[in-house]
């Protein structure tokens, strides 16, 4: 009986055996944003976050972290990946490395993400959105608002996603749809092209009364 337990006892330890961090990169179709994927999950309830400045990123340690490289502009995190905004002042090439380093790193140490799980997106306002701290997407209210939300997130999203951005329902006025862009999207050159000739095709299809799709970013 001793030897059977022993043999349980270091069956257990490799069980408990962590799996070791992996990140790599991909490139965007924006020129001046880079994704980077984890084996590992950032957010699990859906929500995706941007911060533009280090002062934005107060409550994200691994955004405040990646800051501190003097040629990023903006971090964006979803699910299991980070895409990161730079400066004209370096090339990818010569800086992806490093920073893909840097994020195994962080993530092998544990350090933190978030201080504290951000909203899922799209939801109610927090107290500090109330207080005008930052402005939430609204939530879809109406019919024709919910279709569109369906929308975007069976069919858009998806796509949207695999290159390192995310795009969000903003307003529709009965004819015109604004939507938000983050991440590598926001910005990108070929985001208007995405949008007139991808996403307002698509909505003509599945939904008429949508007339045009425009982009609000932030």
């Amino acid at each position: 009986m001793r030897v059977i337990a022993i043999k349980f006892a270091k069956k257990s330890v490799m069980d408990e055996k962590k799996v070791p961090v992996t990140v790599y990169s991909e490139s965007t179709p924006n020129p001046a944003t880079m994704k980077f994927v984890a084996n590992m999950m950032f957010i699990k309830n859906g929500s995706t976050v941007e911060y533009n400045s280090p002062q934005e990123a107060e409550e994200a340690p691994i955004a405040a972290r990646l800051f501190t490289f003097p040629f990023v502009k903006g971090v964006f995190i979803s699910k299991n990946f980070i895409t990161v905004t730079k400066t004209d002042a370096v090339d990818w090439m010569d800086v992806t490395l490093e920073m893909r380093e840097y994020l195994v790193n962080y993530l092998t140490a544990g350090y933190p993400i978030f201080n504290e799980t951000p909203e899922p997106t799209n939801s109610p306002a927090t107290a500090q959105e109330q207080e005008g701290i930052a402005e939430p997407d609204p939530l879809p209210t109406t019919d024709q608002e919910k279709r569109i939300t369906e929308i975007l997130e069976d069919y858009v999203r998806p796509a949207v996603e695999s290159d390192g951005g995310a795009i969000d329902f903003k307003s529709f006025d009965g004819s015109k749809l604004t939507v938000t862009l983050k991440g590598a999207c926001s910005g990108c050159p070929s985001s208007t092209i995405t949008l007139k000739n991808g996403i307002q095709n698509l909505f003509k299809q599945m939904m008429p009364e949508v007339k045009e799709v425009v982009a609000e970013e932030l």
